[in-house]
């Protein structure tokens, strides 16, 4: 069940303010501790903007595969090498 931002907060200040220890709380209310938790800490961190939904999508995705690169081509260098007479007689022989 998702709990909009306002109702995060709600359950934030009961748990606060609660004679009872945060552990029965929550187990009273059907919320786990995990979940609290991670709401507590957003909320420390960045105070009622934390309790906003984020997005469900992951940030990092593990099997994306790169971008495909340009291939280097090959040049052919023959033609810029000097090359001896004699080695080209074997590489080109006369017809």
């Amino acid at each position: 069940m998702r709990y909009a931002a306002s109702e995060k907060l709600e359950i934030i200040r009961l748990i606060e303010e609660s004679h009872l220890s945060a552990r029965l709380t929550l187990a009273k209310l059907g919320i786990p501790r995990t979940t609290f938790y991670r709401w507590y800490d957003r909320y420390l961190q960045r105070c009622e903007a934390g309790l906003q939904d984020q997005s469900p999508r992951p940030k990092h995705v593990w099997n994306v595969t790169a971008p495909l690169l340009p291939q280097p081509t090959l040049l052919d260098c023959s033609s810029l090498m000097p090359v001896a007479p004699s080695s080209t007689a074997a590489i080109h022989p006369a017809c």
